[in-house]
């Protein structure tokens, strides 16, 4: 299977030329028999069909009429392994007693109301802690373009599927890029909103958490974001409303930002969006964003709160790298962790200052190509007793830092045939710019070809086969 949009799915079961439940018998059986980059931990079954009987009995009585209300008639998606999904387990990536929810995360809960057929839950690291999809309850995520490769993280199964073809659209997360960074190395669309945007619960007490899309186009993105966002009682963070957008969205000042230690290949790949830009009339200008200590600032946030969140009694199921920055968040102060939320509210006040001058900031993805399958980093920052496993993705975590919107597109493959992506940034709120733009960038994008065909290899083992 290869990845399709979600129109060219509406658009077949509204022409009869297949249903719901071939369309969805055939997705599952692909995941069961041809998921060859381990992108699901599991796989739905009979609720999966049911809730396909009931699209195909919508549209036989209401015909196109059946897609007004439930934009997502039909459509396949998968969830990431860290949300709660009532008729799956929710492992969490994690060796901790398996979870079966009684109800849906509200984001999950609306793509069904939307119409949408969850297929499975996609693998991710414990807890989503690092950027790469490794861990112990199932083999590494791999990338479609080449297998002995990352597919990034900790939203990579996610990415791979939607790359696969293994569904239309996937829900991630994204607390520190976990959304662009498999997007970027899977050649797909990724979304992260502004922070709030989309409701997350349960979320414990992560404020750098965002959930979001990975889809195969950027409307597609943008059709499931809307679908998911909107307040929602559980989160009373949710609910942030909409900036207007520009009046001439011919001509945009936009800052674009290189950083240090970019790849080459990379750069040739992501510049031709920066080319393109210009050509489209945008005023492009570099810029350079400096705030002192973010990077430690970063790591002392999400180790206090994973600290928090693991009791003494869980280390004996933790991941190993995982376990690393928990015993890292239990030496930290009160005050070092005030500290490092300074560093944060400078970073914001910097960005807001930035945003002042442009309406968008652009960039590679990710600064580098992806590494091997079952690192959590490349070479340099492999051993999690460095706490470098995120610091070879410096253009993601910031933006989780401010809540700012950021979608990543395919920009193009390098030389080595692995795809590259381009980061489109804007205020927080304005999330509508940001998508619009980026439509119009893609449009002007040659497509990535669909990735090489590899053998299926087994979906789950053991107790993880549902």
């Amino acid at each position: 299977m290869t990845a399709r949009g979600i129109s060219h799915i509406k658009d077949l079961l509204s022409r009869g030329e297949t249903t719901v439940v071939e369309h969805v018998r055939s997705v599952l059986t692909a995941i069961r028999e041809q998921d060859a980059v381990g992108a699901y931990v599991a796989v739905a079954g009979d609720e999966a069909l049911r809730a396909a009987e009931r699209a195909d009995a919508r549209i036989r009585e209401r015909g196109r009429e059946a897609w007004w209300d439930q934009p997502l008639l039909g459509v396949t998606v998968s969830v990431k392994d860290l949300l709660q999904t009532r008729d799956l387990p929710t492992t969490r990536g994690s060796l901790l007693p398996n979870d079966r929810p009684r109800e849906d995360a509200p984001a999950v809960a609306r793509l069904r109301a939307a119409g949408a057929v969850v297929v499975g839950k996609t693998t991710t690291s414990e807890f989503g802690w690092s950027a790469s999809t490794v861990g112990r309850v199932a083999p590494p995520t791999r990338n479609p373009y080449d297998p002995r490769l990352t597919a990034g993280g900790s939203s990579g199964g996610a990415g791979a599927a939607v790359a696969a073809g293994l569904c239309e659209g996937a829900l991630g997360t994204d607390g520190s890029g976990s959304i662009r960074i498999p997007a970027a190395f899977c050649g797909v669309v990724g979304y992260k909103p502004s922070y709030g945007r989309v409701p997350y619960w349960p979320n414990g007490a992560d404020r750098l958490a965002h959930q979001g899309p990975l889809a195969a186009s950027v409307a597609d993105a943008g059709l499931l974001g809307q679908v998911i966002a909107g307040p929602h009682p559980t989160d009373p963070d949710s609910g942030l409303g909409s900036l207007d957008s520009p009046r001439d969205l011919r001509a945009l000042r936009i800052g674009w930002i290189e950083y240090e230690g970019t790849d080459p290949e990379i750069r040739r790949v992501t510049e031709q969006g920066k080319e393109l830009l210009v050509a489209e009339g945008h005023r492009v200008e570099d810029v350079e964003v400096r705030c002192q200590n973010l990077y430690p600032a970063v790591v002392d946030i999400l180790a206090a709160t994973e600290a928090a969140g693991t009791p003494p009694e869980h280390e004996a199921f933790c991941d190993p790298g995982r376990l690393e920055i928990v015993r890292h968040g239990r030496t930290l102060s009160g005050v070092r962790v005030i500290q490092a939320e300074e560093v944060r509210q400078n970073l914001r006040a910097t960005l807001r200052s930035v945003m002042d001058r442009y309406d968008l900031l652009a960039m590679a993805t990710v600064p580098i190509e992806p590494f091997e399958a079952g690192a959590i980093g490349p070479d340099w920052a492999s051993d999690p007793r460095d706490l470098m496993w995120l610091a070879w993705a410096p253009a993601s975590y910031p933006y989780n830092m401010t809540g700012q919107p950021a979608v990543s597109l395919p920009a193009g493959l390098t030389r080595s045939g692995l795809p590259a992506g381009v980061q489109l940034v804007g205020p927080v709120g304005a999330d509508d710019l940001v998508l619009t733009v980026a439509r119009r960038l893609e449009a002007m994008l040659a497509p990535l070809p669909h990735p090489p065909a590899t053998g299926p290899i087994p979906v789950t083992t053991g107790e993880r086969t549902f």
